[in-house]
């Protein structure tokens, strides 16, 4: 064990499929730290991933649940206090889907449908699961939820889709959500936008390479990997930051506060201009 910082802490992971997620790294090292976890995934997600591998690695339960249902989330929360003999600490939120990128549908052509199922999936679940936990008063005081966004909530990625909405939507939950319960219960609710990370549902995004390699080259210390995200959640888990919440924290290695950069200008760019209508802008 590395240490104790989370030692006697009890905590929930959804979201955790294969060895490349956000969510799986952070079980990992909740488990390193002392956290003792439930793992949750949509019935479909624990058939098709490997999560029964995690949770031997990581001495955890598996208790799958469709994130849209509640009735499905009372029942985690019910079994989860039933293993961890009380209450949890802390929580993960690393959930996202869109119909319209996996279908390929172009921004500009939604299918609504799929919209309010990305919604519902990649937002709202978020207000479900906080909305079952405070009325069933399942975290204990101080304790942290964590949510994992994407700075597309903020700015325009052309190829992100309804992602974006999404995102923006999931950061807003986190605000007012975390008012309420930071006012009940003193537990924490943030938003941590991460930089892409090269996870089963980022690759899924048209152009996301793109997206990679230029925040890499934006960023002055690179993109945070899924590793170091890892050990940020465990921070955001810790009595070491009992009085953050409300916030969407950017954990992408200065990316979001760049303009441009010496590696962009000086090995990127090669473009000289001659794609300008205006002759006199060369």
């Amino acid at each position: 064990m590395k240490s104790d910082l989370l030692h006697g802490k009890k905590g929930i992971i959804f979201g955790a499929l294969n060895t490349s997620s956000i969510a799986w790294k952070v079980a990992e090292k909740a488990h390193e730290y002392g956290a003792e976890l439930v793992l949750s995934n949509a019935p479909i997600a624990i058939r098709k991933g490997d999560i029964h591998q995690l949770a031997e690695k990581t001495r955890s339960e598996v208790i799958a649940a469709d994130v849209t249902k509640v009735d499905e989330i009372e029942d985690l929360f019910r079994k989860s206090q039933e293993i961890f003999s009380g209450k949890a600490d802390f929580i993960l939120h690393s959930v996202g889907m869109s119909p319209n990128v996996r279908k390929g549908l172009h921004y500009t052509d939604l299918d609504y449908n799929y919209l309010s199922k990305t919604l519902d999936v990649s937002a709202i679940s978020l207000h479900k699961i906080l909305s079952v936990a405070y009325k069933m008063d399942a975290i204990n005081e101080w304790g942290s939820v964590v949510a994992l966004s994407y700075i597309a909530a903020q700015r325009t990625f052309s190829t992100y889709n309804d992602m974006a909405q999404a995102k923006a939507m999931l950061e807003s939950i986190c605000r007012s959500f975390g008012y309420h319960y930071g006012k009940k219960r003193k537990v924490r609710v943030n938003s941590v936008s991460q930089s892409p990370t090269i996870t089963s549902a980022g690759t899924g995004v048209k152009g996301f390479n793109s997206f990679y390699n230029f925040s890499h080259c934006m960023s002055p210390l690179g993109n945070s990997s899924s590793e170091d995200c890892a050990d940020f959640c465990i921070a955001m888990f810790s009595d070491l930051t009992r009085k953050i919440t409300m916030q969407n924290i950017f954990h992408d290695g200065g990316y979001s506060t760049m303009g441009i950069s010496d590696k962009l200008i000086d090995d990127c760019f090669v473009c000289q201009g001659d794609c300008h209508e205006n002759h006199d802008e060369h």
